[in-house]
């Protein structure tokens, strides 16, 4: 028998593996028990699950530390919450509830019989009653409930809306332009309009009665949209507590699909290991190697939710991925079972097995565990969580895999030993050749005393290695993978970046409808920009620093993005506009702080200027945006922003500032995904490579192993584009989890090559295809059907989880069957250059070939399952 050459990494965990194995094998219910024990004790965990869910979006999907959380906080300090309502000052989204109104047919909405219905349902909902009515509850200004312009206007009378000539989108003094939307002009005069929006804000102070008022107004509106009240207009609807309550709902949605995944994890595990001899086929094996993903799952997350480990929704898709992952490693071991002597004793064979397919479980589960950890680096909460379940979930599938499961495959050895039927346990009479049936079995090849090998492992061996391996072949594989390459380079240009919150809801929620309704007609105008001049040395009365101020807002405006034509919303301009209209000069710094109290409490400005104990600590001013449509537009927006408010600083007269608007928390996701991406990516290729130069020693090999790294994650990155998913915290870290699976396949494959015994390069392909290919398939399918009932979620973050998952692995598995083989015939020098001193013995039989994903470590290749 042939002796492969060992080295110091490759023995001593060899030699680990075959005497665990031999201990599960002789005592297989303790270790059963064991397993059982330890996952039911872990998943008591559970019982913390509601505790432990961290559903908070803005702290799940925004950045830990992002720029805009530290100028939210800047803003709080130095301008607290006023009594007097003002949406312009909100340093949140607020309380509120919103409605959008349009026509049925998209047509012109400022007629007569439009706003009847419109007045109407205003008065409906400030008529809610859920203990407190809208009156008692609303947001005041002056005593009174904060009003919708619109209203305001015609008077609460249908008719003026016709007969009125409104301005737009400035009209005396109010701001049309998040009211109406789809308009039509003609010299600033409003002809037609597509949309109307109407706020109704609450006291944000009244937490406990406010929600009960936002779940009334929801019933009426879920009641009026139902049974279409209204013949003329149509109505989108969303409070500030829609979008999180959607999102909670999420995880609900996936809990009937995890029964599918099972059950289809199941089957397919059973049909890879179905035989027609009723001792050898392996079906409790496959469904108990099932069952051991799922203990994996509940002791892993319940260990977790034990240490106060947030459940974010994100980590719902975990037992999705665990069970592809488990069920493949499951694979292996049988694999490798099949491949000793049927004579020999349950524990020596066990033993064997461990021995084979433990260092190579091992490798996989390290580079996979490793990608996981990496993506602990990302800013975002959400992706840290499911990198801490999913990364913790692989390594209990390990151990339950060497123990729990190797203890199945123990006492279903022993059934074999017996020759005892899989359903019945009852003997049955040996089969003599490779018939079996419903009632002979235990048939076995009695050359090499091991099982018959499964008949797909021939078709790669006999047909496809010799087919890819031709000429004509090589040169199509290598045309396909320039279309490949140039499609994905593509994509990569298409990419949009950040997480859409309408996405946060499922498919057919109100809230993706008024989303819609918002972008489609309410996109002219954006967000009305925060400008907070946070210097206390700041000298307003000076003519020069005026000046400088002056020329900082005036860089604002000159922005493409806030080229609105609307003046700033300014108080020192005002202020100075009350001195000289008064007859006093407000450039001596005692003359301009004795009368800014005074002007203050009359214009309304009390609230932009910090002005305490003779001191200005801060002031702040408003900058109106325009045509903010989509991701890119948000991104440009903030990142100019920024930008000017940094030059400011850079002035002969220096003004300190900061930019800021609710919005900025979310839009903080765009200045980190890319860098943040592209980090993790780096960090984990790089360790990617040092695992293939410790399990391929040859460092050109090493390097292609990289090369298909880098060219399934661009291939990824672009076919995921093009597929209608963004680059964000959800397909972030799906992006460095497929560095994990190309090591998967790639490595072995290489190395398989590399360490191949045959004389030519199109030899060695083909020995490599033929010990690994039929495993990657039965890999690369498992982890599919782990995943693909996520494309039936109604939910966006588990539908891009399949969709990215799903070109993961069958990139990978191309990559590992298709491209790699190839390229690796191109290069006749990434081969085995040590000599070969072995004695000429005659060519294994088919049935004796290698098992699943071969394991590679330095200069080891265990061509013979029995070698030390």
């Amino acid at each position: 028998m042939a002796k492969c050459k060992t080295d110091c990494i490759e023995r001593p965990l060899s030699l680990v593996f075959e005497k665990l194995g031999g201990v599960v094998g002789r005592h297989p219910c303790v270790f059963l028990l064991l397993a059982l024990f330890v996952a039911a004790v872990l998943g008591a965990g559970f019982i913390f699950l509601h505790e432990g869910k961290a559903n908070d979006i803005e702290d799940q999907f925004t950045p830990v530390n992002g720029p805009a959380k530290s100028e939210r906080a800047i803003v709080v300090e130095n301008f607290p919450q006023s009594e007097e309502f003002s949406q312009l000052r909100l340093v949140s989204e607020g309380t509120y509830a919103s409605l959008i109104i349009t026509g049925l047919q998209g047509e012109n909405i400022l007629n007569e019989a439009a706003f009847n219905d419109i007045i109407e349902l205003d008065r409906q909902v400030k008529s809610i009653k859920t203990g407190n009515n809208f009156e008692n509850l609303c947001a005041k200004t002056k005593g009174r409930c904060m009003s919708n312009a619109i209203l305001d206007i015609i008077n609460y009378n249908a008719t003026e809306i016709v007969s009125l000539d409104i301005t737009y989108p400035m009209n005396n003094g109010m701001f049309l332009g998040t009211t109406i939307g789809g308009v039509e002009l003609n010299n600033s005069k409003l002809t037609s309009a597509k949309a109307v929006r109407l706020f109704y804000f609450l006291d944000e102070k009244k937490t406990k009665e406010n929600p009960y008022w936002l779940d009334g107004f929801l019933k009426l509106l879920s009641n009026y949209t139902e049974e279409k009240m209204s013949s003329e207009v149509h109505v989108s609807y969303f409070t500030s507590i829609s979008r999180q309550n959607e999102f909670e709902t999420n995880a609900d949605s996936v809990i009937p699909l995890f029964s599918i995944t099972y059950f289809l994890a199941i089957t397919i595990s059973i049909m890879s290991c179905l035989r027609l001899d009723c001792v050898r086929t392996k079906v409790w094996v496959a469904t108990f190697g099932v069952v051991s993903a799922g203990m994996a799952v509940l002791a892993s997350f319940g260990l977790l939710l034990f240490c106060g480990m947030p459940f974010a929704m994100t980590v719902a898709t975990a037992p999705f991925l665990i069970l592809g992952v488990g069920v493949d490693d499951m694979f292996i071991m049988i694999s490798c079972w099949q491949k000793t002597e049927v004579n020999k004793a349950v524990e020596f064979r066990l033993a064997e097995t461990y021995k084979e397919a433990g260092v190579s479980i091992t490798i996989t589960t390290l580079t996979d565990v490793l990608a996981f950890y990496i993506g602990l680096m990302t800013p975002f909460r959400s992706v840290q969580s499911f990198c801490m379940y999913t990364s913790t979930a692989l390594l209990f599938c390990y151990i339950f895999n060497i123990t729990f499961f190797g203890a199945c495959l123990a006492l279903n050895g022993r059934r074999e030993k017996g020759n005892r039927h899989w359903l019945t346990c009852m003997k049955v009479p040996e089969a003599t050749g490779d018939d079996g049936g419903c009632c002979v079995g235990g048939a076995y090849d009695k050359n090499t005393l091991k099982e018959f090998e499964m008949p797909v492992n021939s078709l790669f061996k006999n047909y496809y290695g010799p087919f890819l391996t031709r000429v004509w072949v090589k040169t199509l594989v290598c045309l396909i993978y320039a279309g490949y390459l140039a499609v994905s380079i593509y994509g990569c240009f298409q990419m949009q970046e950040g997480l859409d919150l309408k996405h946060l809801a499922a498919d057919g929620s109100y809230v993706g409808s008024y989303y819609d309704k918002e972008d489609e007609f309410f996109s002219a105008f954006g967000p009305n920009v925060m400008l907070v001049i946070k210097d206390e040395e700041f000298k307003y009365w000076s003519p020069t620093a005026r000046e400088s101020l002056d020329l900082c807002l005036e860089n604002f405006q000159n922005l493409k993005v806030a080229r609105s034509g609307i003046s700033p919303v300014s108080w020192l301009s005002e202020y100075m506009k009350f001195g000289q209209n008064f007859g006093f000069s407000l450039n001596n710094e005692t003359q301009f702080k004795s009368h800014l109290t005074a002007f203050l409490n009359q214009s309304g400005f009390s609230q932009d200027v910090n002005f305490t104990n003779n001191q200005i600590h801060a002031s702040r001013m408003f900058i109106q945006t325009v045509n903010i449509r989509t991701a890119i537009d948000e991104k440009n927006m903030l990142d100019v922003f920024r930008e000017t408010a940094e030059k400011c600083g850079k002035l002969q007269t220096p003004v300190d500032l900061i930019v800021y608007h609710p919005a900025f928390i979310y839009f903080d996701q765009y200045a980190v995904i890319i860098s943040n991406t592209i980090q993790n990516l780096v960090v984990a290729t790089c360790a990617m490579l040092v695992i293939s130069l410790l399990l391929i020693p040859n460092p050109l090999c090493s390097l292609w192993v990289t090369f298909a790294i880098a060219s399934v994650i661009v291939g990824v990155a672009g076919f995921m584009a093009l597929w209608d998913v963004s680059l964000d915290s959800v397909s972030m870290i799906n992006l460095v989890i497929c560095i994990g699976f190309s090591v998967d396949f790639s490595a072995h494959i290489s190395y398989a090559f590399v360490s191949s015994e045959k004389s030519s390069v199109n030899e060695k392909a083909t020995d490599a295809i033929t010990k690994l290919g039929y495993p990657i398939i039965q890999g690369a399918v498992s982890t599919i059907a782990g995943v693909v009932v996520l494309s039936a979620a109604k939910s966006y973050i588990f539908r891009t989880f399949f969709k990215i998952m799903f070109l993961v692995i069958l990139f990978g598995a191309v990559h590992g069957i298709v491209f790699i083989p190839v390229f690796l015939t191109f290069l006749g020098t990434c081969n085995n250059s040590r000599e070969k001193t072995k004695p000429n013995l005659p060519e294994p039989s088919d049935k004796s070939e290698r098992r699943e994903k071969a394991f590679v470590i330095q200069n080891v290749w265990c061509a013979d399952p029995d070698c030390p």
